[in-house]
């Protein structure tokens, strides 16, 4: 007995909303349809991939093994079925800087398959801050950057946004504002509040704060997006991030649950950026074929700040 992609998918939406009618919802499909894929699959794997609770699905430990194969299974489907144009013939080398979110919870998948698509192709990556990318980029120290776009300002450079992942209040299980219709920065003020610092987050986050007669209560600024997740799933604080950093489960194996707030927080924006009026090489060429490939922007998304030399 096999089991199907639907299935799988059914089975990583569940784990990581915790709730099969949320995961219902997700999938646009039935309730009844997720659970009969979970026991399908835990009929064919011969072990609980979930302890059902009265707080909804928690995994079990073999059910976290079996996640994290899971997420490898269609992560290869995906490149299989999006990654079928590209000459990879392609040579040259490419000078890559990124910043420290893109490059903790965004880049080494990419990396890797652009390595084994582009053999001929090195590339080189450096870790940088904002500030730093940009003047690399202005001097030609780098080629390309991959960075959170969503901070450039600079109308010297050419950015090309490749994502746009919403930001969401992260609290604990069974937090009290889980039981809200709706949370906004009002209720979310109330709150003991952890403050990430890296790339910008804090300044990005004041910017909606200050619209508002709001303020977070801050007990903790760190710069670790680790350090957020256990401070939340150990009920020390809540805080505001990207689904792109968001996982499910904090290093002690507890729960982190997300919830949509009321107001219109800006998402956090990633992609590429180079200098503008720079003639790109083979090489960065097909670096940004295969972002936009797989990021459905086929033919080449709009670019913004685009100034000629």
């Amino acid at each position: 007995m096999s089991f199907s992609v639907r299935q799988l998918r059914y089975f990583v939406s569940t784990a990581e909303y915790g709730q099969v009618s949320q995961a219902a919802i997700n999938q646009n499909i039935s309730q009844s349809a997720i659970t009969a894929a979970i026991k399908g699959l835990e009929q064919i794997v011969g072990v609980p991939l979930f302890n059902r609770t009265t707080h909804g699905m928690e995994l079990t430990a073999p059910g976290r093994q079996f996640l994290s194969h899971v997420y490898e299974i269609l992560a290869k489907i995906d490149e299989a079925m999006h990654l079928n144009f590209i000459n990879s013939d392609v040579e040259g080398e490419i000078v890559v800087a990124a910043t420290y979110t893109v490059i903790g919870y965004f880049l080494p998948l990419h990396i890797e398959r652009l390595r084994r698509l582009f053999p001929k192709i090195s590339v080189q990556l450096y870790e940088m801050n904002r500030d730093a990318i940009e003047e690399g980029l202005l001097t030609n120290r780098y080629d390309m950057s991959v960075l959170l776009t969503s901070n450039i300002t600079n109308p010297l450079l050419t950015t090309e946004t490749l994502l746009s992942s919403p930001r969401r209040l992260w609290v604990p299980a069974q937090h009290p504002l889980l039981k809200l219709k709706s949370v906004g920065l009002k209720e979310i003020s109330n709150e003991s509040y952890i403050m990430l610092t890296v790339d910008e987050a804090a300044q990005s986050a004041l910017k909606y704060w200050t619209q508002t007669q709001w303020q977070p209560n801050v007990v903790l600024r760190t710069s670790s997006v680790e350090a957020v997740r256990s401070m939340v799933a150990n009920n020390q604080g809540v805080a505001i991030l990207s689904d792109m950093v968001h996982r499910p489960w904090s290093l002690e194996g507890r729960r982190i649950e997300t919830i949509n707030i009321e107001e219109n927080i800006p998402a956090m924006d990633v992609g590429l950026a180079w200098r503008a009026g720079l003639k790109l090489t083979p090489a960065m060429l097909a670096l940004r074929s295969y972002f936009q490939q797989v990021f459905g922007l086929p033919g080449g998304a709009a670019a913004k700040h685009e100034l000629p030399l």
